[in-house]
């Protein structure tokens, strides 16, 4: 029971130059009994590292670090392992940081003083591929990361790709999309897969932000 229980827990990277940032987040998260701290990084380029060594299951990634940002890691871990999460832990709520850390993969987009709760539900979250994005970044991702291209590009989706795009922009996993129409989450995964490359987006996050943007999360 003991062996099965570690087995299913989260396994946590922290990449930040603060220590006393590391400390906090560790001592916070190893009071949660489904998440592990496995490791920690003082900047980028150790936080590639630490990840091809250590393989957790998510990131909290800062973003301003000495000999490597969190853009540039946050590329260079979802290249070599795009099975692990990146959230972005940050203070910075700048377009020239917000747009670039999604676009290179990261899954969520906090804030430091994001409550110690939703830190935690945002790293079950992101296990699942569910994204969670402070309300300014979604705002301002939903201007900058669509273009007309894309606005054209929607017609060419089915009706059942459409119906999953718009549970997708709801926030619901797989297996819950899968549950809902009645298919197989393989079934899910081929659709999501067909969306991602018809829209030109590179992943459910900017899939979701697309059809709210575009009015396609509230069709019938």
């Amino acid at each position: 029971m003991a062996s099965s229980t570690a087995a299913s827990r989260i396994r946590v990277l922290i990449v930040d130059d603060h220590g006393v940032v590391r400390e906090g987040l560790r001592a916070y998260l190893e009071l949660e009994p489904d998440i592990e701290v496995v490791g920690e990084a003082r900047d980028g380029q150790e936080g590639v590292r630490r990840a091809q060594e250590l393989r957790p299951d998510v990131v909290l990634m800062d973003l301003v670090m000495p000999t490597m940002d969190g853009v540039d890691a946050t590329a260079r871990i979802k290249q070599q392992q795009p099975e692990t999460h990146v959230i972005v832990l940050t203070s910075f709520l700048d377009d020239e940081r917000v747009v670039p850390a999604i676009k290179a993969g990261a899954t969520s987009y906090l804030l430091k003083d994001v409550a110690a709760a939703d830190l935690a539900r945002a790293i079950r979250g992101a296990r699942a591929g569910q994204a969670q994005l402070h309300p300014e970044v979604a705002r301002r991702l939903m201007q900058q990361v669509t273009t007309p291209r894309k606005v054209e590009a929607s017609a060419q989706l089915t009706d059942r790709e459409r119906e999953v795009l718009r549970l997708l922009a709801e926030g619901r996993s797989n297996k819950e999309i899968a549950r809902s129409l009645v298919v197989s989450e393989r079934t899910v995964k081929g659709h999501v897969s067909n969306i991602l490359g018809k829209l030109g987006l590179q992943d459910r996050t900017q899939a979701a932000l697309y059809a709210v943007r575009h009015g396609l999360a509230s069709e019938s």
